[in-house]
Parts: structure tokens; sequence; C-alpha cells
């Protein structure tokens, strides 16, 4: 079978603004993405079924007669790969009128809504978690921290603590890869698993609580205080308090100020004292806005933070209201509590007009954003970029 992970016409733009730049099996919720996740359970690589403005540069792999599409916000678990490997062609997995997964020849995105497909349902009453909405990878960040760990213990072993003056708690549930470097900090995984990748660094005085995990190359900067169900991607530089909240890659908030209940695209930047509100003072549940109708929908939780895409930027001292949206290269500043919602491309803030921001100048941000961590913002960033751009200034 060829395996092909699916953005689900519905599930992606509820998804937006991080699956303006990637599938939706390309967002990291635990350790690794989904797509690394499947990858790593079905031993074989995958592909990703998008929207056609993305398959330039993630391009879909198809077989003629059998392909075996899994929606691309569901976390791999072992029950589950099993019942999957089982489909035969012309089955659907479903649970309740979501598609999990189908074996099939050649399909569109649209023959992937659950009422167009014409297959023989099975339906799968496993507890899944599956990302439908921007507020689940908050909600499973914890528990797949755990679950990855789990499959990484398998494969790889642990490095000790090298650093007399280090304090660590529930030492059974820390895993440290090569070059990790501690100095005087406060590891506290009795509640739940510490994962430090590659050659990260923990600066004095860090204070982390499990589940947590930062990835290769990242730095946790002096004092930084990383609460539970918290993932730093890579090559990240991060600073001040962190709680229940996923920084993708490449991005950095090195100083203090909170993040809580959040997640962060790739490539982006807070400001020194950034802070986000994560709890309405009325306690009620967080509306959030949506890219489909334009309006607010209720998440139906309490605890909804900010939720930013690749390569936008945040100013000294701004402030997040509760349940924000930042777009796709947004440069968001000024004082007071900024909008719930921020375009892509856009910039000013709270005390200031909010404007279109000139293509040409968010091309060369980006380009020295990535030129900064050696990185190159190629010809499929740039045509990616463009089609945004398109997509925001219509005229």
């Amino acid at each position: 079978m060829n395996i092909v992970l699916f953005d689900g016409p519905r599930v992606q733009p509820r998804l937006l603004p991080l699956t303006f730049t990637r599938p939706v099996c390309g967002l990291r919720v635990g350790i690794r993405t989904i797509q690394q996740k499947w990858e790593d359970w079905l031993e074989t690589s995958v592909s990703a079924y998008t929207p056609a403005y993305l398959q330039q540069k993630f391009p879909l792999r198809l077989h003629a007669t059998d392909n075996l599409y899994i929606h691309g916000g569901l976390c791999p678990a072992e029950r589950l790969v099993r019942l999957v490997k089982q489909l035969q062609p012309g089955e659907a997995m479903m649970q309740g009128e979501v598609l999990l997964a189908v074996r099939t020849g050649t399909a569109s995105l649209e023959e992937l809504v659950p009422e167009n497909t014409a297959f023989r349902r099975l339906y799968c009453w496993e507890k899944l978690d599956l990302i439908q909405a921007l507020p689940d990878l908050v909600q499973f960040n914890g528990s797949q921290i755990a679950a990855d760990l789990a499959r990484i213990r398998l494969r790889q072993e642990t490095f000790p603590v090298n650093d007399r003056f280090t304090a660590v708690y529930g030492e059974e549930n820390l895993f440290l890869e090569e070059g990790v470097s501690l100095r005087a900090c406060v590891l506290n995984a009795e509640n739940g698993p510490i994962f430090l990748g590659k050659n990260v660094q923990v600066q004095e005085g860090v204070l982390i609580q499990g589940p947590f995990a930062a990835l290769e190359g990242s730095v946790l900067n002096l004092g930084g205080k990383m609460r539970r169900g918290t993932t730093i991607g890579p090559h990240c530089k991060v600073g001040g308090e962190v709680s229940m909240s996923i920084i993708q890659g490449y991005t950095n908030k090195g100083h203090d100020g909170f993040l809580g209940n959040s997640v962060l695209g790739e490539w982006c930047n807070l400001g020194a004292n950034t802070n986000n509100s994560n709890l309405k003072n009325d306690y009620g549940n967080v509306r959030l806005h949506s890219y489909a109708t334009g309006g607010l929908e209720d998440t139906g939780q309490p605890f909804v933070g900010l939720f930013m895409g690749d390569y936008a930027k945040a100013g000294i001292s701004t402030m997040f209201n509760t349940g924000t949206i930042v777009g796709v290269g947004a440069n968001v500043y000024g004082s007071g509590f900024q909008p719930k919602y921020f375009p892509s491309f856009h910039w000013g803030g709270a005390d200031s007009e909010i404007v279109p921001y000139r293509l040409d100048k968010a091309l060369s941000v980006a380009r020295t954003t990535m030129d900064r961590r050696g990185k190159t913002f190629d010809d499929d960033d740039e045509a990616l970029f463009r089609y945004l751009y398109q997509q925001t200034h219509p005229s």
C-alpha cells in the first residue's frame, strides 16, 4: 500500500493559520510531527494530500490502484495502527461522522469528506488523539510527549545527567540525547516525562516540569520556567514562563513574559516581555476567529491562548488577549491588548493602524530570518509566500 495523510477539507481551515504553510500532518504535537509518527509506526515514508497550492512544496505520491488514506490529524497508537493496516480495498474506518482512514485507488480531497465516501464503513471506538481544531494541539500535547518518548526508548538509550548542581526528580522518566548541556537547573519528571534532544542547552536556573520536550539545538535561557504540557521545537531560543504550549521550531521567545495554552509556528519572534492571556476574567469558554466564517466560534474550552502563523513577529511588551489568532508574516506591535484577529502580511497594533505589509519587505524579512539560522528561503518558499500574499491582498 501507498500511505497518504490527507488534509480533511473541513479540518484544514480550522487549523489555520498554522496550516497556511504546511499540511495538517506537518504539525508537531508531542515530540514529533504527525507525519513522523506514522512513518515510525508504519516503517515507511508517507506523503501528504494537501490543498493544491501546497503541493509544490509538499509533493503528493499516489499509487494507481492501492492507497491507504489516513486523516492527517490522527495520532497513531498500537491498536489503531493494527486496525488501519487491516483495512481492505473499498473499506473506510469511521469514528462517528469523522473519516479516519480509507483504502482505495486515486481520490480527490472532496471525495474524502465523510458523506461523499461510497465505501463499506467500519467503526472505531478507540479513544483517539485526533487533531481537528487549534486547541486540540495543546490538549493532546502532554499525552503525545509520553507516547512519542515510549517509541524513542525502543531504539535509543538515554545519556546520563552529568552536572552535579542539577536536581532531578523522577529520574526514570528523564530522557537525554547526546550533547545535552545542563547547568544548575531543576528537572521534575515525577508527573510526566522530560525529553531533551540532541545538543539542547539548559542554562542556569531553568525549572522544568514534565511532561516536557525540547528538541535538537534549542536553548532554554537563564532562569526560564518550563511548565507541564510544553514542547519546544528544534533550534528555538526560549525564556520566561511557558505553560502547555507548542513552539513548532526555529522560533525565538528569548526573554521574560508568559506564553500559555498557545501554539507558535516556525520562524517567529516574540519581543521582550510579550505576554498572552489564556483565561478570561469570567472563566467562560473562549471564542476564536474562524477563517471559514470570518466570525468568532466557541472553542468549548476556558483555557485558550495565542495561535501564531509562520514568520510572524511581535514587538517588546506586546499583550495578546485570550484566544488570539495572528496570521503568517504579520508584524504586531504597540501598547494595549492587540485585536483577537490579526491578518496575515499586515503590520501595526493596538494603538496604531493595521496596514498591509509590502510583499518585497515581507520577503526580505523572511529571507533574513532564515539566513540568520543558516537556512535558505528557497523558490518553493517564495512561491508559497506570493500565493498567500495574493489571498490576503486580492486587489
